[in-house]
Parts: structure tokens; sequence; C-alpha cells
């Protein structure tokens, strides 16, 4: 038998023993406490439409109080609406001691939320807006409802025009919009995306299928960045 290779053989077991030994489990860093979401509904919604996405970044561990699925009244005017949101912003704020929010929108609730952002200095308490399937650029499909807010969301309204003149995304805001070609509320299909933002084209879904999809939230909550639990796979 080979003399050194006896010889050796127990150095050899102490160090496959020793590699055996489990390592000791490294503490993870404590979590950042994120921004607090407020979503923003679209046209004759509320706040339930957000159930399902909420409850997807509750399972991903943002806690319930900062998770606001805010309702508004979705016939007035887009701009009345924006001062409610300001509102509905601060109080957030106030009751959470966060310095800014993140917005998630859907549909109609992306105009408002622009207008917020770019003319009631929004944009310094916001970290990130998301607007998923919103008529950013207007809709022919708005001809077929009635009331201000329609009338707003009409390809080439004064309102319109004057939310899209200059910057689309003014502000260190980082702005994201999520669209498909299989939207038929959302016609032309290209007014969802905004110049200056991060626009993905999803796969086939359906005006109201965003706020529900599993890969769109997967999608959103990454670009939101929050770091309250490990994400799922």
């Amino acid at each position: 038998m080979n003399t050194p290779l006896l010889r050796s053989l127990p150095a050899v077991l102490t160090v496959m023993a020793v590699c055996a030994v489990p390592a000791a489990a490294v503490p993870a860093a404590p979590a950042e406490t994120p921004d607090p979401v407020v979503f923003v509904h679209g046209w004759n919604s509320d706040g339930t439409a957000w159930n399902t996405m909420a409850a997807r970044f509750g399972e991903d561990g943002w806690p319930a109080d900062r998770l606001y699925r805010w309702t508004y009244p979705t016939s007035q005017s887009n701009a009345t609406t924006a001062a409610q949101l300001a509102t509905e912003v601060d109080r957030v704020l106030a009751a959470s001691g966060a310095s800014r929010v993140d917005l998630v929108t859907h549909s109609m609730g992306s105009l408002s939320s622009r207008h917020y952002l770019k003319n009631l200095g929004g944009d310094a308490k916001v970290d990130a807006w998301v607007s998923l399937a919103g008529p950013n650029h207007g809709t022919e499909t708005a001809r077929w409802c009635d009331g201000t807010s329609c009338a707003e969301m009409r390809p080439g309204s004064a309102f319109l025009n004057a939310l899209n003149a200059g910057d689309e995304t003014p502000g260190p805001v980082r702005y994201a919009t999520w669209w498909s070609s299989c939207d038929m509320i959302n016609q032309p299909g290209g007014t969802v995306a905004l110049t200056g933002a991060v626009n993905t084209r999803t796969p086939c879904l359906q005006h109201t299928a965003f706020t529900d999809d599993a890969g769109v939230y997967r999608q959103v909550r990454d670009h939101i960045g929050g770091t309250a639990a490990r994400p799922r796979s």
C-alpha cells in the first residue's frame, strides 16, 4: 500500500470534516422602510381596482400602512382630481413620516397625477411614478363617454395639450409607463409612452388587466425599487 498516502490521510480527513460543517448563517441586513405607495385608479373605477396589486406588495413585505388605495370622483376635471391628490399625498406623508411617495396609476389616473407633478409641486414629493395603460396623449374611445374628464381624455383637448407641452416628464421623478397593443381602450396605441420615461410594451393585455397581471406587478415593484423584503421569483 502507498505509505505516503496513508500518512497524509488524517490531514485529508480533517479538511473534509471542516468543509462539511455548515457555514453560520449570515444575518440579513435590516430592510429599509419603503416609500408609501399611493394608487390612483382610472375612469369609472375606485380604489378596489388595486386590491390584487396591493396584496402582492403586502406579500413582498410592504407594510399595510404604506399602501394607500385612494378613491376620487372620476367625472370631475382631472385638474380638480390633481388638487385632491396633492392633499392626499400631503396626508400620507404626514401620517407615515416619509419624505416622498411612489404613485402607481392606471388609465385616467395617469393624467391627474401628471398634472399634480407638473403644476402643483408634486415632483418634489414623488420618487417613482407609474402609468399603467394611461391615455397620456389621448384616446379616441373617450369620444364615447360624457363629462368633463372624458372630454379631457380626447386627443387634442386643451387639458392634454397643456399637459404635454414642453417636458413630458419634469423634475427628478423616475417615470415609467406600461402599454399593450391588445389594449382596445387606448387608441391610437402609441398614446401611453412618454418622452423621458422608461416605456415598456407588455404581452397581450386588455385595458383592465394591467392592475392584476403578475408580470406587470413584478416590473412595477422593481421600478419602485422598494427594499421591504426579498422579491419573489
